[in-house]
């Protein structure tokens, strides 16, 4: 029997088609072709990028040159642009705003590798640790609200690039989803004065039915109402409203469990496509009791389509206890 799940934070509902469920099966992607000439994200090729902003490399080498282990570049197709000024103004019923924002291509490593699953549990560290001054930067920027990090794997996910890299784009605006998030989780701590995140998390770990992994800091699991198949959420399970205030043992823990359950995606559904992204608290509001900072890995199985976007209603016809079943079993 199908059954319509409610997201316990923003009030969404999905519809889980547990009759349609099955293990998944392997199938074998078509790889696109080549790029044509040199990868511009590859060592020895960083001319071929717009200057960098930042990089990790030896002291002593090189601005824009080889030696470095992670670079971040301005997009050189930017969604917004970072000089000007915001000019809001109105036109009668319509607000608009300058497309001012910043626009970022982390570049996760100088070895041309398609999958980001391919890298150590170092290099996770290391690209985290760079997620995290950017978004310090960034936030100093008075013109800008939210700094959204993503990561789009494989093109059917949005990839245009098939070296492993990640973006950010910062904006001045909080992004909808997030404000829907902030509001439905404001509205708990009001009825219940607990955070809805930290109650997840507390039944996840209790009940076992949905837990993928977890470590001292982080618990993975397939949240009770994915909108798609194999949905799974980072959490951790101290509180904390800024993903950018984690201590450095939360970050060693945090690429442990990002790598483990890219890993677990890659091996369970044959490297599939994939977006992941970090949910984080906006500049301007003050850590709170009732916002949990979280990190969402979205793998690009199933089609939006007439349905979704005529209700707001998703189609999974996976389970998420079935998902995180078969998770586990992946031995790593």
């Amino acid at each position: 029997m199908p059954e319509l799940r409610k997201d316990p934070v923003i009030g969404r509902w999905v519809i889980i088609s547990t009759e349609r469920a099955k293990r998944p099966a392997a199938t074998e992607r078509p790889k696109p072709p080549p790029r044509p000439g040199p990868c511009p994200f590859c060592e020895g090729n960083e001319a071929m990028t717009p200057p960098e902003i930042a990089a990790y490399r030896p002291e002593g080498s090189q601005r824009d040159g080889p030696g470095w282990t992670l670079r971040v570049v301005p997009n050189k197709f930017p969604a917004l642009m970072i000089e000007g000024s915001l000019e809001r103004r109105g036109e009668g019923v319509y607000d608009l705003i300058n497309g001012i924002g910043a626009h970022e291509v982390i570049i996760e490593t100088p070895a041309h590798e398609t999958n980001v699953g391919a890298l150590k549990e170092k290099q996770f560290e290391e690209l985290l640790w760079a997620y995290r001054d950017r978004i310090l930067d960034l936030r100093e920027d008075k013109r800008f609200r939210y700094v959204l990090i993503f990561k789009n794997q494989g093109a059917e996910a949005g990839a245009t690039m098939e070296h492993t890299h990640s973006q950010l784009i910062a904006l001045p605006i909080v992004p909808r989803t997030v404000s829907d998030e902030l509001v439905g989780a404001q509205e708990y701590y009001k009825y219940k004065e607990r955070c809805i995140y930290c109650d997840i998390v507390r039944q996840e770990v209790e009940d076992r039915l949905r837990i993928v992994s977890e470590n001292e800091s982080f618990v993975v699991i397939c949240p009770f109402a994915p909108r798609f198949p194999f949905e799974t959420w980072i959490l951790p399970k101290k509180h904390s409203s800024y993903f950018e205030h984690a201590s450095k043992i939360e970050y060693i823990d945090l690429a442990r469990a990002l790598r483990e359950t890219v890993v677990r995606l890659n091996r369970t559904l044959s490297d599939p496509p994939f977006n992941y992204l970090v949910h984080s608290m906006p500049f301007q509001e003050m850590e709170n009791g009732h916002y949990h900072w979280h990190m969402e890995v979205m793998p690009k199985l199933t089609q939006v389509a007439g349905f979704e976007w005529g209700t707001g209603f998703y189609i999974n016809p996976m389970p998420p206890e079935m998902a995180a079943q078969l998770l586990r079993e992946v031995v790593l």
